[in-house]
């Protein structure tokens, strides 16, 4: 009796440590193939980590290299731009200002723009802008060398917004036409400026 009670007691122990073997076996199993899948995991998720910063550090390079090609653009665009302005600049500024100086070919200037103003070869009321500081040079001659008959249709009035040539408009107002210093500048400027870029640039 005590034999078999002694058998049936190391068969339960037995059993039951096979059981708990088997168990802690199967245990360990998931465990490490709950490991393998969670770094599994981990090496899919490092790989999009890095891909999204290698395709974002990409892209970053991308938009680097178009805004600094499109600032070089610029820049070079504007530096040619004031090249070819100071070279305009020097090549017409002080003979506009010669030419708006001589009181002479002001004054014919004067009269042949405003001849063209006669309606029914009567002449048109004008008045003419002429600059501030050149009050004195240019009243009296424009007084005395103006035909007659166009000077009684001419008012002059005088302004400080601009150093040389003139404006003038019909006594109604509504327009005038430039012809001052910097408007000159601008027109041969435009007339210029083709040719030179071509000299300069190519």
């Amino acid at each position: 009796m005590q034999n078999k009670l002694q058998e049936l007691t190391d068969k339960l122990y037995n059993e039951g440590l096979a059981k708990g073997k088997q168990d802690a076996e199967d245990l360990l199993a998931k465990a490490r193939e709950e490991a393998a899948r969670i770094v599994e995991d981990a090496k899919v998720q490092a790989a999009k980590i890095i891909s999204n910063a290698v395709k974002q550090a990409e892209d970053i390079q991308t938009r680097t290299e178009g805004d600094i090609k499109m600032a070089s653009t610029q820049t070079l665009a504007a530096l040619r731009q004031q090249i070819s302005q100071m070279v305009e600049a020097r090549a017409i500024g002080s003979k506009v200002d010669d030419a708006l100086a001589d009181k002479a070919f002001v004054g014919k200037l004067i009269a042949t723009v405003a001849g063209a103003f006669k309606a029914d070869g009567a002449a048109a009321p004008l008045e003419v802008i002429l600059p501030e500081d050149m009050k004195a040079k240019l009243q009296e001659f424009l007084a005395s060398n103006i035909d007659k008959e166009l000077s009684k249709t001419l008012s002059f009035g005088f302004s400080d917004s601009f150093a040389g040539g003139f404006r003038i408009a019909p006594k109604d107002g509504g327009y005038y036409l430039d012809f001052t210093d910097e408007s000159f500048r601008d027109l041969l400027g435009e007339y210029l400026r083709p040719a030179t870029n071509k000299i300069l640039f190519g």
